[in-house]
């Protein structure tokens, strides 16, 4: 049986709270031109715990961290974000299970009450819902995917599933699967695994990613996706290979750390 989190430091890890606070705190202030944080009306979604601010410039850096992992010549820095990236930023709810994917940050998971809260993980799970309305987006996804070049068509997909348009993400990822360049193959294959982990198929994911050659955003997403699938023993084997190979410089080092943490508190 699954026990909340001990707040107790385990032998090798910071507690948790210390854990959890560092990440939070890792939320930095920075504006780009066509990446500052965006306006969000006079309507704001009820938090029932306070939440940190998203810098969309931060979030699309961490978006695209993942892809020198699987492509090492990727140039991050000179791709650029898809239309009404800070509205798309600003529209998320906190996210307990992020996958280490395109468009992806760890800064999803801005409110970790859920996490001490919870008697199991899997009931944090993702679940698909309400997909954000973007048409420009959709226009730049189609033509990203008509030009065929790589990482562009990848971000494509990234920015699709993160907006919840989930139909049209399946549709581009089936109709260009039997032509993706060799080198992006693997990339290729984690985003069609973190399409099925949003949607809230989350065993089916899980084998996916665990048929995928070993890389480090493939022992991160197993080790995810153990930990809120109730596997706390594949989890700690999974995550702790991947946080062992990810610099401490990264947010994402931070979040896998969190979710170490997780699984050794837990049985």
């Amino acid at each position: 049986m699954n026990r909340p989190v001990d707040m107790t430091k385990t032998p090798g890890q910071p507690p948790l709270a210390e854990l959890l606070s560092r990440y939070l705190e890792r939320q930095t202030s920075a504006h780009s031109e066509g990446l500052a944080s965006a306006e969000v009306g006079e309507v704001v979604p009820f938090e029932a715990a306070p939440v940190q601010p998203v810098d969309a410039r931060v979030a699309w850096e961490d978006a695209v961290r993942v892809l020198p992992f699987f492509h090492p010549k990727t140039d991050t820095r000179s791709l650029k974000a898809p239309p009404h990236w800070p509205q798309l930023v600003v529209g998320q709810e906190p996210v307990m299970a992020v996958a280490f994917c395109v468009g992806n940050f760890p800064q999803l998971m801005r409110n970790f009450q859920p996490l001490l809260q919870a008697g199991r993980l899997s009931q944090l799970r993702p679940q698909a819902g309400r997909s954000l309305e973007v048409p420009a987006l959709m226009d730049w996804a189609n033509q990203a995917a008509a030009g065929k070049k790589y990482p562009q068509i990848l971000l494509a997909l990234g920015a699709l599933r993160l907006a919840r348009q989930f139909e049209k993400t399946g549709e581009l990822l089936r109709g260009h699967q039997a032509e993706v360049a060799a080198e992006w193959r693997a990339a290729w294959a984690n985003e069609a695994a973190a399409l099925a982990w949003q949607r809230g198929d989350g065993a089916e994911a899980y084998a996916q990613w665990q048929a995928q050659a070993a890389s480090v955003p493939i022992l991160f997403n197993r080790g995810m996706a153990a930990l809120f699938l109730d596997k706390t023993a594949e989890a700690r084997t999974w995550l702790g290979q991947a946080v062992a190979q990810i610099p401490e410089s990264s947010t994402w080092y931070h979040l896998g750390r969190l979710y170490l943490t997780l699984a050794e508190t837990r049985k």
